[in-house]
Protein backbone atom coordinates (compact mmCIF):
# COMPACT_ATOMS: atom_id res chain seq x y z
CA UNK A 1 0.00 0.00 0.00
CA UNK A 2 1.82 3.57 -0.88
CA UNK A 3 1.60 6.42 1.22
CA UNK A 4 -1.73 7.81 -0.16
CA UNK A 5 -3.52 4.97 0.14
CA UNK A 6 -2.17 4.81 3.84
CA UNK A 7 -3.63 8.41 4.37
CA UNK A 8 -6.55 7.80 2.85
CA UNK A 9 -7.38 4.94 5.10
CA UNK A 10 -6.66 6.86 7.64
CA UNK A 11 -8.57 9.66 7.21
CA UNK A 12 -11.78 6.92 6.17
CA UNK A 13 -10.83 5.50 9.76
CA UNK A 14 -11.04 8.85 11.55
CA UNK A 15 -14.42 9.60 9.60
CA UNK A 16 -15.89 6.13 11.00
CA UNK A 17 -14.47 7.36 14.27
CA UNK A 18 -16.01 10.25 14.75
CA UNK A 19 -19.36 9.02 13.74
CA UNK A 20 -19.88 6.23 16.07
CA UNK A 21 -18.45 8.19 18.60
CA UNK A 22 -21.58 10.81 17.76
CA UNK A 23 -23.56 8.09 17.83
CA UNK A 24 -22.62 6.61 21.02
CA UNK A 25 -22.65 9.95 22.84
CA UNK A 26 -26.17 10.71 21.19
CA UNK A 27 -27.15 7.27 22.75
CA UNK A 28 -26.21 7.81 25.86
CA UNK A 29 -27.70 11.26 25.75
CA UNK A 30 -31.21 9.56 24.65
CA UNK A 31 -30.73 7.23 28.03
CA UNK A 32 -30.18 9.97 30.79
CA UNK A 33 -33.24 11.39 29.28
CA UNK A 34 -35.48 8.08 29.78
CA UNK A 35 -34.12 7.58 33.14
CA UNK A 36 -35.00 11.15 34.21
CA UNK A 37 -38.31 11.12 32.79
CA UNK A 38 -38.68 7.61 34.15
CA UNK A 39 -37.39 9.04 37.52
CA UNK A 40 -39.87 12.16 37.40
CA UNK A 41 -42.82 9.69 36.38
CA UNK A 42 -41.75 7.52 39.59
CA UNK A 43 -41.92 11.03 41.90
CA UNK A 44 -45.51 11.73 40.89
CA UNK A 45 -46.42 8.28 41.23
CA UNK A 46 -45.10 7.91 45.00
CA UNK A 47 -46.44 11.79 45.70
CA UNK A 48 -49.95 10.89 44.30
CA UNK A 49 -49.88 7.39 46.35
CA UNK A 50 -49.55 9.52 49.47
CA UNK A 51 -52.83 10.20 50.84
CA UNK A 52 -54.74 13.37 50.09
CA UNK A 53 -57.52 14.81 52.14
CA UNK A 54 -59.93 18.07 52.36
CA UNK A 55 -59.06 20.53 55.24
CA UNK A 56 -60.10 23.71 54.39
CA UNK A 57 -62.41 25.87 53.05
CA UNK A 58 -62.47 29.67 52.27
CA UNK A 59 -65.36 32.24 50.86
CA UNK A 60 -63.27 35.08 52.01
CA UNK A 61 -59.60 36.50 52.30
CA UNK A 62 -59.36 36.53 55.50
CA UNK A 63 -60.89 33.06 56.56
CA UNK A 64 -57.39 31.32 53.89
CA UNK A 65 -55.76 28.93 55.29
CA UNK A 66 -52.39 30.11 57.09
CA UNK A 67 -48.87 29.96 54.72
CA UNK A 68 -47.39 26.81 54.62
CA UNK A 69 -47.12 24.04 52.17
CA UNK A 70 -46.65 24.83 48.10
CA UNK A 71 -49.65 25.20 46.45
CA UNK A 72 -50.99 24.64 43.13
CA UNK A 73 -54.22 25.49 41.85
CA UNK A 74 -56.68 24.13 39.39
CA UNK A 75 -58.90 26.39 37.49
CA UNK A 76 -60.93 26.37 34.76
CA UNK A 77 -64.40 26.46 33.23
CA UNK A 78 -67.71 25.73 35.33
CA UNK A 79 -67.63 22.38 32.82
CA UNK A 80 -64.16 21.70 31.96
CA UNK A 81 -63.78 18.68 34.49
CA UNK A 82 -61.60 20.06 37.08
CA UNK A 83 -63.09 17.80 39.59
CA UNK A 84 -62.75 14.81 37.26
CA UNK A 85 -59.40 15.97 36.62
CA UNK A 86 -58.22 16.34 40.57
CA UNK A 87 -59.94 12.44 40.82
CA UNK A 88 -58.08 10.98 38.39
CA UNK A 89 -54.60 12.22 39.60
CA UNK A 90 -55.65 11.39 43.13
CA UNK A 91 -56.91 8.25 42.17
CA UNK A 92 -59.67 9.47 44.70
CA UNK A 93 -63.19 8.84 43.01
CA UNK A 94 -64.88 10.98 45.34
CA UNK A 95 -61.97 13.41 46.58
CA UNK A 96 -63.75 16.43 44.18
CA UNK A 97 -67.40 16.59 44.25
CA UNK A 98 -68.47 16.62 40.30
CA UNK A 99 -71.51 18.32 40.48
CA UNK A 100 -74.30 18.17 38.10
CA UNK A 101 -74.82 22.22 38.36
CA UNK A 102 -71.67 23.61 36.68
CA UNK A 103 -70.93 26.79 38.72
CA UNK A 104 -72.00 25.95 42.15
CA UNK A 105 -68.56 26.01 43.89
CA UNK A 106 -67.83 29.62 45.14
CA UNK A 107 -65.22 28.70 47.57
CA UNK A 108 -61.62 27.86 47.67
CA UNK A 109 -60.90 24.20 48.66
CA UNK A 110 -57.71 22.99 49.96
CA UNK A 111 -55.93 19.56 49.70
CA UNK A 112 -53.40 17.72 52.14
CA UNK A 113 -51.32 15.77 49.58
CA UNK A 114 -48.88 13.51 51.54
CA UNK A 115 -47.98 16.44 54.04
CA UNK A 116 -45.91 17.62 50.76
CA UNK A 117 -48.18 19.44 49.28
CA UNK A 118 -51.68 21.41 48.91
CA UNK A 119 -53.86 21.25 45.91
CA UNK A 120 -56.66 24.26 45.79
CA UNK A 121 -59.89 23.55 43.71
CA UNK A 122 -61.07 27.19 42.60
CA UNK A 123 -64.26 27.90 42.03
CA UNK A 124 -65.33 26.97 38.03
CA UNK A 125 -65.82 30.42 36.07
CA UNK A 126 -67.72 31.22 33.29
CA UNK A 127 -70.75 29.26 33.23
CA UNK A 128 -72.42 31.92 31.10
CA UNK A 129 -69.62 32.09 28.71
CA UNK A 130 -69.04 35.83 29.01
CA UNK A 131 -65.71 37.65 30.25
CA UNK A 132 -68.27 39.24 32.97
CA UNK A 133 -69.00 36.37 34.78
CA UNK A 134 -65.24 36.44 35.53
CA UNK A 135 -65.08 39.96 36.67
CA UNK A 136 -67.86 39.10 38.48
CA UNK A 137 -66.84 35.68 40.67
CA UNK A 138 -62.74 36.53 40.05
CA UNK A 139 -62.22 39.98 40.65
CA UNK A 140 -62.31 39.61 44.32
CA UNK A 141 -61.37 36.95 46.68
CA UNK A 142 -60.04 34.64 43.70
CA UNK A 143 -57.56 37.74 42.21
CA UNK A 144 -56.80 38.65 46.14
CA UNK A 145 -55.50 34.52 46.50
CA UNK A 146 -54.00 34.58 43.25
CA UNK A 147 -51.98 38.08 43.65
CA UNK A 148 -51.07 38.08 47.53
CA UNK A 149 -50.60 34.41 48.22
CA UNK A 150 -46.79 33.65 48.44
CA UNK A 151 -46.76 29.65 48.57
CA UNK A 152 -48.64 29.39 45.57
CA UNK A 153 -46.26 28.01 43.14
CA UNK A 154 -48.09 27.55 39.68
CA UNK A 155 -52.14 27.83 38.56
CA UNK A 156 -53.19 25.32 36.32
CA UNK A 157 -55.61 26.37 33.61
CA UNK A 158 -57.70 23.71 32.50
CA UNK A 159 -59.22 24.02 28.47
CA UNK A 160 -61.86 21.55 27.34
CA UNK A 161 -59.68 19.78 24.21
CA UNK A 162 -63.77 19.66 22.56
CA UNK A 163 -64.12 23.47 22.04
CA UNK A 164 -62.72 26.59 21.40
CA UNK A 165 -61.27 28.67 24.16
CA UNK A 166 -63.85 31.13 25.32
CA UNK A 167 -63.91 35.02 26.57
CA UNK A 168 -64.32 33.97 29.81
CA UNK A 169 -60.33 31.89 29.78
CA UNK A 170 -58.66 34.47 28.30
CA UNK A 171 -60.03 37.20 30.87
CA UNK A 172 -58.16 34.94 33.04
CA UNK A 173 -55.18 34.40 31.36
CA UNK A 174 -54.84 37.69 31.69
CA UNK A 175 -55.69 38.41 35.60
CA UNK A 176 -53.00 35.83 35.97
CA UNK A 177 -50.68 37.79 33.77
CA UNK A 178 -51.54 40.58 35.81
CA UNK A 179 -51.15 38.75 39.29
CA UNK A 180 -47.53 37.70 38.21
CA UNK A 181 -48.67 33.96 38.94
CA UNK A 182 -47.28 31.17 36.81
CA UNK A 183 -49.65 28.89 34.67
CA UNK A 184 -49.92 26.12 33.23
CA UNK A 185 -52.26 25.35 30.39
CA UNK A 186 -53.91 21.69 30.83
CA UNK A 187 -56.05 20.19 27.61
CA UNK A 188 -58.84 18.12 29.24
CA UNK A 189 -61.09 15.59 27.67
CA UNK A 190 -59.08 14.43 25.33
CA UNK A 191 -60.14 11.28 24.46
CA UNK A 192 -63.23 12.79 23.00
CA UNK A 193 -61.15 14.48 20.24
CA UNK A 194 -59.84 12.98 17.40
CA UNK A 195 -56.45 12.73 16.62
CA UNK A 196 -55.65 15.27 13.81
CA UNK A 197 -58.30 17.82 15.48
CA UNK A 198 -56.20 17.19 19.03
CA UNK A 199 -53.16 17.88 17.08
CA UNK A 200 -54.71 21.00 15.60
CA UNK A 201 -55.95 21.92 18.65
CA UNK A 202 -52.24 21.51 21.08
CA UNK A 203 -50.80 23.27 18.00
CA UNK A 204 -53.72 26.64 18.25
CA UNK A 205 -53.23 26.19 22.68
CA UNK A 206 -49.07 26.21 22.55
CA UNK A 207 -49.51 29.05 20.38
CA UNK A 208 -51.84 31.41 23.36
CA UNK A 209 -48.91 29.92 26.24
CA UNK A 210 -46.42 31.91 24.43
CA UNK A 211 -48.49 34.75 23.99
CA UNK A 212 -48.48 35.50 27.68
CA UNK A 213 -45.65 35.89 30.19
CA UNK A 214 -46.91 34.52 32.72
CA UNK A 215 -47.68 31.39 30.66
CA UNK A 216 -44.95 28.17 30.47
CA UNK A 217 -44.72 26.76 27.69
CA UNK A 218 -45.38 23.32 28.17
CA UNK A 219 -48.88 21.73 27.32
CA UNK A 220 -50.08 18.93 28.88
CA UNK A 221 -53.18 17.00 27.54
CA UNK A 222 -55.51 14.70 29.48
CA UNK A 223 -58.25 12.67 29.82
CA UNK A 224 -59.60 11.39 33.05
CA UNK A 225 -61.52 9.07 31.22
CA UNK A 226 -58.97 6.99 29.83
CA UNK A 227 -55.78 8.13 31.96
CA UNK A 228 -54.19 9.95 28.94
CA UNK A 229 -51.35 12.33 30.52
CA UNK A 230 -52.30 11.70 33.67
CA UNK A 231 -48.57 10.39 34.81
CA UNK A 232 -47.12 13.59 33.27
CA UNK A 233 -49.17 15.66 34.95
CA UNK A 234 -48.53 14.11 38.06
CA UNK A 235 -44.87 14.46 37.48
CA UNK A 236 -44.77 17.65 36.92
CA UNK A 237 -46.36 18.85 40.22
CA UNK A 238 -44.32 16.13 42.06
CA UNK A 239 -41.55 18.87 40.80
CA UNK A 240 -43.28 21.64 43.25
CA UNK A 241 -43.66 19.40 46.30
CA UNK A 242 -41.50 19.40 48.87
CA UNK A 243 -39.25 16.48 49.68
Amino acid sequence: MGDHEAHDTAETGTGEDLIASAAQREAETMATLREDEAAALEAGRILFAGRCTFFYAAQRLDQLPPVGLPEVAFAGRSNVGKSSLLNALTGQHALARVSATPGRTKQLNFFDLGARLVLVDMPGYGYAEAAKTVKQDWQGLMFQYLRGRPNLRRVLLLLDARVEVKPADLAVMELLDRAAVTFQLVLTKADAVKPAALARKQADIAALARAHPAALHALHTTSSETGTGIPELRAAIAELAIL
